[in-house]
């Protein structure tokens, strides 16, 4: 077998407790091995992904166990290209952690952030439908730790919040389980399709019911309206690294609409046109809709940030609504360009927040304004979707795919309107924050206490340079992800082709005898 599939999820896995248990008094070298370990991890995510591009779909068998019978691991080109995701974001964050300081104002970052990472990878590698569930919980129990890192009763109480609607999420995926489990007899996601797939169509009633509950799950974990209601208050007062990393998390549940409505509810049952399209689609554009609304209101940098990971994911689950080839792949490039700016916003909202408070409001030039009001202009425009970068493609493929769609005018308008509307908030906060703060007669000296928060005290970073190096690094995935947009896109084309012939991925995990 193929042990490259399963280190993704070991290699988390052994360095985090090894951390806890010998380095937990030593920050400096918690710093230098959880650095090795992302970059032990990009090395691997970049080698499985060479691995999966020439369309093969690998099977790892734990315990040399066969399926539908043992647990598996598999890896094919979109499970490749999301792991490599992970990868490429964990390396600047953890960068600026260390270098922000952020991970000595609590216990336990370094260890907490490889849990996170192990629950992200084993989420897009596994194929069965109950480990995708171990892993969610492994997302969130070390979301949680990361969410009240650096203490404070705001924090805590969002914490406290973002963890009650994640364990409701837990308990209808349970449900769901529970559900098709009784119908099926696997939880197999390939034996689950063959199995579906020879249902009489009069008998799928509880496969619907396990489908709709399973997508309610995933809806929450992708903060799908009226299902977001946890994400601002949860990501805008967490550390603005962790929020960073949660970027991911909402793929997360994006990537399962994907997985288990090509392969285990196809159109032959007619869930996902019931489910993916009459319901999901709706529900995307609203999502959008109150994704931009709230960036215009916000008054704090953090809030702000967060509504736009909001608006983004909107705009992501429109194209993966669609449910084409050529949606899909629109929605596979859309998902790295939102990941990558959506970190990049809130990293930029951390440096704004350490200077001068988050309040977008004028007040006194912070320290480094020329450079961080030049990067904020940069994230902005690649959150808005304009060009030159691959936000203004990203959107132009989905609104392409979205051509022939029986809604294809309510789409066009709802996304346009919505990029014109980020464009005006982002804006507009850019404009308080950064240009009138230079207006003698509008700057205050008041405090920051937005949200109840106790008064801001300036806290640079120990050290800047590393700081802006690794909202660099963002900045050139992004342009990286512009000028190789071909190749980028050629890739997702064939991503897409292969999520929609699940007859491959079955074979390849049950043999070609099943």
């Amino acid at each position: 077998m193929n042990h490259w599939i399963v280190a993704p999820v070991v290699l988390p896995a052994i360095l985090a407790p090894f951390i806890i248990m010998v380095l937990r008094y030593h920050l400096d070298l918690q710093r230098i091995f959880s650095v090795a370990g992302v970059v032990a991890l990009l090395g691997i995510a970049l080698t499985i992904t060479a691995q999966a591009a020439g369309g093969d779909i690998l099977v790892y068998e734990l315990g040399n166990w066969p399926a539908p019978f043992g647990i598996v691991l598999v890896l094919d080109r979109l499970s490749a290209m999301m792991v490599l995701l992970t990868a490429l974001l964990a390396l600047p964050i953890v960068l600026y952690s260390i270098a922000s300081g952020w991970d000595a104002r609590g216990k336990h970052f370094h260890p907490l952030f490889h849990f996170q990472l192990m629950g992200v990878c084993g989420a897009f590698l596994t194929g069965d439908a109950f480990n995708l569930f171990v892993f969610f919980e492994v997302l969130l129990i070390a979301s949680y730790g990361l969410m009240t890192h650096g203490g404070g009763a705001v924090r805590l109480k969002a914490g406290v919040q973002y963890v009650a609607y994640n364990l409701l999420g837990s308990t209808l995926f349970l449900f769901a389980l529970g559900t098709l489990y009784s119908v099926t007899g696997t939880l197999n996601m390939a034996d689950m399709a063959v199995r579906i797939a020879e249902l009489p169509l009069e008998d799928t009633a509880l496969i619907r019911v396990g489908a709709a509950l399973l997508l309610l799950v995933f809806c929450i974990k992708a903060a799908v309206l009226p299902l977001h209601f946890w994400l601002p208050a949860s990501y805008a007062n967490a550390p603005m690294p962790v929020a960073a990393l949660f970027a991911i998390m909402t793929k997360v549940g994006a990537y399962s609409i994907l997985r288990m409505y090509t392969l285990g509810f196809g159109p032959e049952v007619l869930v996902a046109h019931d489910l993916v399209i009459n319901w999901l689609q709706p529900a995307a554009l609203v999502t959008l809709a109150v994704g931009t609304i709230g960036i215009l209101g916000s008054r704090h940098i953090a809030r702000l940030v967060a509504f736009c990971a909001i608006a983004s994911m909107g705009t992501l689950l429109i194209a993966i609504s669609l449910f084409t080839e050529t949606a899909t792949a629109a929605a596979l490039f859309y998902i790295y360009h939102s990941t990558l700016a959506t970190a990049l916003l809130f990293l930029i909202a951390d440096l704004v927040i350490e200077r001068r408070g988050g309040a977008i409001a004028p007040k006194h030039p912070m320290a480094q304004t020329g450079l961080i009001s030049a990067l904020f202009f940069i994230g902005a425009i690649a959150l808005a979707g304009m060009p030159p970068l691959s936000g203004f493609i990203g959107k132009l493929l989905v609104l392409d795919a979205a051509r022939d769609a029986p809604d294809a005018n309510t789409v066009w308008a709802v996304v346009l309107i919505g990029s014109f509307v980020t464009i005006v908030g982002l804006a507009r906060a850019g404009t308080l924050i950064f240009w009138k703060s230079h207006d003698a007669s509008l700057a205050t000296d008041q405090a920051d206490t937005a949200d109840g928060e106790t008064a801001f005290q300036a806290a640079p970073e120990p050290s800047p340079g590393l700081a802006f190096t690794s909202v660099f690094a963002l900045i050139i995935g992004l342009v990286m992800l512009t000028l190789f947009a071909g190749p980028a896109m050629n890739y997702a084309t064939s991503t897409a082709e292969q999520l929609f012939a699940p007859e491959n991925y079955i074979s390849a995990v049950l043999g070609v005898e099943e």
